[in-house]
This record gives C-alpha cells, sequence and structure tokens, in this order.
C-alpha cells in the first residue's frame, strides 16, 4: 500500500510558497487542500487504510502499446490473422493527425516485440498494400505513417489551415470560439505549424475565466445524451484515437494505467462499484444512471447545505460519519434513515467519503493520470479539449456521476456570497477527494507534492466551470460516428484492389453528397407515432430548422384536429402544450438515434443523412402528456 505524502510539505507549505509564480493570495487559497488531505489522512489512519495523489507506475513499452491498440477497437492489427474488414472500416474514417498516432504505436509495438524476440507483429502495409510515397506526417523516421493514411483522409477531411484556431488567456472574461467542427489534433496541427503561441496563465479566479462559446454549424451542437447507446459506444474509441494524437502533437505524454482489479465487499453502499450500485438500485427504480445514495446525499444538501457557510471545507465528526455509514447500511434501502436528523457538515463528510471509497477512482484508475497530465498543457483551450475528450471516454456511470457531483458543485459555488465557498475554494476542497485514491500503489515524487496538489484543484476547477462544454460531443466525432455507421452497413470487401475500390466509393460518396446539396428544397414527412397517427409533411428549404418544424406541429395539433392516438388521456390543446415540451429526432439511416439541437437546418441535415426517419417525442424533462 502507498503512503500519503510526508507530512512537511502537507502541513508546512509556506517554504515551498516563497519561490512560487502564483501570487500569495493564491498560496492561502491551497490551504483547504491540504486541510482535506489531512483530514483524508486521519480518516484512512483510524481504518488502517493509505492513499496517495494519483502519480502511478506506467506500463512498459509495447504492452502500453498493445493495451492502447485493443482500447482503440484495433486489436486486429496485433496479430497474424487479423480481421481486415473489421479494422479499414475505423481506419477510413480517421483524420491525418489521428492515423499518425494509430502508426506510432503500432510502430512502437512491433519494435518492443522484435527486441522479446517474439512473434513479428503484422506490419500495416501488408494490411493496406504498398502506396506510392509521397508526404509523411511525423519528423521521426520510425514514425513516419504510411502514404495511404494521408490519401485516405485527403478524400475525406477538410483541410483547416484557413481557419484560426489560436486561443488566449490575456484577455480573461472575453468570450473566445470553441470550435468542434474540426478534430482537435488538426486544429494543433496548424497551430504548431504558425507557431501560433498563446499566453499561459493559471486563473484562479471564476470571474476572470475565460469566456468559450461552441459555434453552431448548420447541424446544430450535440451533447451527451442525444446519441442512442449504440452510437455513443463508437465515441470513447474515436475520443481516445483523438486524444493520443492531440498529445503527440503537443508533444505530452498520454499516461495511461492497467485497470485496477476490485475486491469483493459485504457492504451495500460504500465502497461498492459504481456498475453494481446501479445494477442493484435498477431494480428498484428502473433507467437509474446515478447511483440512489449520491442523489440522496446531493438532494439533503441542496436544500439544507447550500446556504451553509464552509459547506464541504468545514468537517464534519468522523466518529460521526462512520456511525452514519453503518446507519445508510442497515437502513438506506428500506426508508427508515433519517436524513433530518443529520447535520448538513456531516452529509457532506459522507459525500466525499463516498467517492473517496469507490474500489476504483471516479476518474478511473486508467485515466487518472491523464485528468492530472492536463494541468501541463499551457494553452487553456487544449486543456479544454483533452478534458473534453477525457470526458467521453470514461465508462457512462462515471461520466453521469460525475455530472451529477459538478452540477452540486455549481450550485455551491453559486451562493457564494453566503457559504463563502467560491469556485477554487470547492476545487481544492474538491481535489483530493477525486485524484488521491487507496488503490493506487505509489508515492509521490519527493518535491512534487505542491505540483501536483495545484494542477489537481485547477482540473477540478475547469470541470465544474465547463461542464456544459466538456459533456457536448464534438461535431467531427459524430461525422465520424456516421462513417463508421454507413461502412458497417455495406460492409466493404478487400481484395487485392482493395484500396482502389475503397478511394473511388469515398470519391463517390463526395459528389453524391455536393449533387444533394445542390437541391434547392424537399419535400420530408415526419412522424410523431406515439402521439398521432397521422404524419406532418414538411418543405424544407434552407432556413428551415428544427424548432421550426416542432411549432408548425404543435399549430396544427392546436388548430386542426389531427386524428389523435388517446384522444383519452392525451392532454388537450388550450395553449398549454409547446413547442419547447417536444423534441425532433433523426433516426437510422446513418445514425442509430439522434436527438437534434433546435437550431439544426434540416435540409443540411437531409443532405447528410437521407435514408433516416424523423419523428417527434415529448421532451423526458417535461411532466408526460399522455
Amino acid at each position: 500500500m502507498s503512503q500519503i505524502p510526508p507530512k512537511s510539505p502537507l502541513a508546512s507549505p509556506l517554504s515551498e510558497r516563497v519561490n512560487s509564480r502564483v501570487d500569495s493570495l493564491d498560496h492561502l487559497s491551497m490551504d483547504s487542500f491540504w486541510l482535506e488531505v489531512e483530514n483524508i489522512k486521519q480518516s484512512s489512519e483510524a481504518e488502517q487504510e493509505e492513499c496517495s495523489l494519483a502519480d502511478v507506475k506506467t506500463q512498459e513499452e509495447g504492452d502500453a502499446e498493445a493495451e492502447w491498440l485493443q482500447d482503440a477497437g484495433l486489436s486486429d492489427l496485433l496479430g497474424d490473422r487479423a480481421s481486415e474488414n473489421d479494422n479499414i472500416v475505423l481506419l477510413s474514417t480517421l483524420t491525418k493527425t489521428q492515423a499518425a498516432a494509430v502508426q506510432r504505436r503500432l510502430d512502437t509495438y512491433s519494435r518492443s516485440r522484435r527486441r522479446k524476440n517474439k512473434h513479428p507483429v503484422r506490419d500495416v502495409r501488408d494490411i493496406f498494400g504498398v502506396v506510392g510515397s509521397g508526404e509523411t506526417v511525423a519528423e521521426k523516421e520510425d514514425s513516419r505513417p504510411d502514404q495511404l493514411w494521408h490519401n485516405l483522409q485527403t478524400a475525406n477531411v477538410q483541410k483547416p489551415e484557413t481557419q484560426d484556431y489560436s486561443c488566449t488567456v490575456r484577455n480573461p472574461g472575453k468570450e473566445e470560439v470553441f470550435n468542434m467542427d474540426v478534430a482537435y489534433s488538426e486544429q494543433a496541427a496548424v497551430l504548431l505549424k504558425g507557431s501560433f503561441l498563446s499566453e499561459f496563465r493559471r486563473i484562479k479566479d471564476g470571474n476572470a475565466l475565460t469566456k468559450f462559446k461552441i459555434p453552431k454549424g448548420r447541424l446544430g451542437v450535440t451533447k451527451i445524451g442525444d446519441l442512442s447507446a449504440q452510437d455513443m459506444k463508437k465515441i470513447p474509441t474515436l475520443a481516445l484515437i483523438e486524444l493520443t494524437a492531440l498529445c503527440d502533437v503537443l508533444g505530452f505524454e498520454l499516461k495511461r494505467n492497467k485497470a485496477v482489479k476490485l475486491k469483493t465487499t459485504e457492504k451495500r453502499l460504500f465502497g461498492v462499484p459504481l456498475n453494481t450500485l446501479l445494477e442493484n438500485d435498477q431494480k428498484l427504480l428502473p433507467n437509474t444512471k446515478v447511483p440512489l445514495l449520491l442523489q440522496a446525499l446531493l438532494s439533503c444538501l441542496e436544500k439544507r447545505g447550500l446556504e451553509t457557510e464552509g459547506i464541504l471545507r468545514v468537517s464534519g465528526s468522523q466518529t460521526r460519519i462512520k456511525n452514519l455509514e453503518q446507519k445508510l447500511e442497515s437502513d438506506f434501502y428500506t426508508g427508515l434513515f433519517r436524513w433530518d436528523e443529520v447535520h448538513q457538515n456531516d452529509i457532506s463528510g459522507l459525500l466525499k467519503r463516498f467517492i473517496r471509497e469507490l474500489p476504483a477512482p471516479l476518474l478511473t484508475a486508467e485515466y487518472l493520470p491523464a485528468f492530472a497530465a492536463v494541468q501541463n498543457i499551457p494553452d487553456l483551450k487544449q486543456k479544454l479539449q483533452a478534458l473534453n475528450l477525457l470526458i467521453l471516454i470514461l465508462p457512462e456511470p462515471n461520466r453521469n456521476t460525475l455530472k451529477a457531483l459538478l452540477e452540486f458543485l455549481s450550485k455551491v459555488v453559486a451562493r457564494e456570497k453566503n457559504n463563502k465557498m467560491n469556485l477554487w475554494n470547492v476545487s481544492t476542497v474538491m481535489a483530493p477527494n477525486l485524484f488521491m485514491h487507496k488503490g493506487l500503489p505509489n508515492k509521490i515524487p519527493e518535491g512534487k507534492e505542491k505540483q501536483l496538489a495545484e494542477g489537481a484543484a485547477d482540473v477540478v476547477r475547469m470541470m465544474i466551470h465547463y461542464q456544459d462544454l466538456l459533456w457536448t460531443v464534438s461535431s467531427f466525432l459524430v461525422a465520424q460516428v456516421r462513417k463508421l455507421n454507413e461502412s458497417n452497413s455495406k460492409r466493404y470487401q478487400f481484395c487485392d484492389k482493395r484500396i482502389k475500390n475503397l478511394l473511388r466509393k469515398i470519391h463517390a460518396d463526395k459528389d453524391k453528397v455536393e449533387k444533394n446539396q445542390a437541391e434547392p428544397s424537399k419535400i420530408v414527412k415526419v412522424h410523431a407515432s406515439l402521439l398521432l397517427k397521422d404524419s406532418l409533411e414538411v418543405h424544407l428549404n434552407n432556413a428551415t430548422r428544427v424548432a421550426d418544424v416542432l411549432r408548425q406541429f404543435q399549430k396544427n395539433l392546436c388548430q386542426n384536429g389531427w386524428n389523435i392516438v388517446n384522444t383519452v388521456s392525451f392532454l388537450k390543446c388550450n395553449n398549454s402544450m409547446e413547442s419547447a415540451n417536444l423534441l425532433l429526432y433523426e433516426v437510422g439511416g446513418n445514425i442509430g438515434e439522434h436527438c437534434l439541437d433546435p437550431d439544426t437546418y434540416l435540409l443540411d441535415l437531409y443532405h447528410i443523412n437521407p435514408h433516416a426517419e424523423w419523428i417527434i417525442k415529448q421532451n423526458p424533462s417535461y411532466p408526460r402528456m399522455f
């Protein structure tokens, strides 16, 4: 087991602060971090447990690349019995920088296998065939991707050289554009090529943080939850490849750990894996996405703790918290636990204890070092790009639980005037609970305690403040999902002329899209089978948006007396039913199911996915109408 970092730097960090580049006020704000670490240490000592900040030994060369390729959905490239069709579909969707990242891992794995005198790995050129020489992506001799990557991507990816992706934090508080249409790694490559430099400044005042705006393109913005579960399963693989490509371009190592072996426990709530908790909770309440205990803790704090001065920072009694944990284990599911008798500070202690007691970190053991390493990226926008991808990589239970926690923390910050907990205070208190875990064995390198502490708090600060942005699925990832779905449905058959046929198909699809885009208008049918027996004919032009169709549907429903499916239970229309209660979904074609942004231009979407059906459903966040 690991040890808490030595007491001297935790209890007396003043000696390290003298030469810091951050001003004294910011140093004082770190006291909450060290106090929280001491509280965690006392709690751990009482139970003879140990924990440390996340800084874990990484895997050996070759093993790490093999696991990366497996997690990236490219494990078949490792053996001599590769199933070419399974991988060529994914590879055909990659951008230039993403392809280079894959090639580097294959090269490293191949070298390590040769050094170990094992059976040689298949060369990527054996799979794709030999293509003529041309310009390469990487400078290093051993890391040059085959020209095929370039050929595939120049046929699919719009070159971004004419756009400016630079971000500056020189004018904090001003709004900056956060481009999600072009792959982050491609944007970084353009900045690097153009020698754009941004000033690095660690900002701990929430009011001075740069404001980012995601420009809505013609296809709108996609949030996590807007895509079907089937399509969301493809996102982590694509996000991992993109994150690796981004780190390669920026010159940062993407650190990952092996998955932690979870210990079994007889407990029902604390120290139980998230998946197990959710399985048990779903037996009581189907479709539960966040553990019921966490929901209860957050709900209780929202009702009685948001105005409490020092909430989260002021620790409750360790003895009472331990006793409350035992009572919850026995009484929570029976409904006998009396929440109104528990002090707010004890509830906040239970909340932090629940997070720390998870068998694996909430940010996962595999990617906790990657979350911590975000602090090393100098540009704020690129930090957020990396965090966005890491959020998408997280397993769904972890991502949903993290979002519920961050939403609560935002509410705490919003009551700063009463509870005296600003964004940085909350971040410094919560960082040890997210980045310290008893299951991570290595000690902190001597002299790095302060750097890791400030970096961890900075990452938590960004996750709280920018959570709406971070829970967005980038347009370029959605486009890659569409391409995967299209390719999987057609199941390309590759033989001796497989590359030539693929390139011909890519150009043919591109020509077809361009032909469709020239079409000025279109009449389509919009279905609402759960609401009506009739469908709505909609005349699309370049100005028709989703919001327009929903308003038209609501208007016709109210005025024309359509044939309602359930006239008894359906809510009668007397201007009480608004278009905001309704959502339009894109279903089928090259997407599973996609809840559309109200600002999506439907003719553009039709050109992208002409074989989809459009279905109107009730917004699940509103009271049901039938």
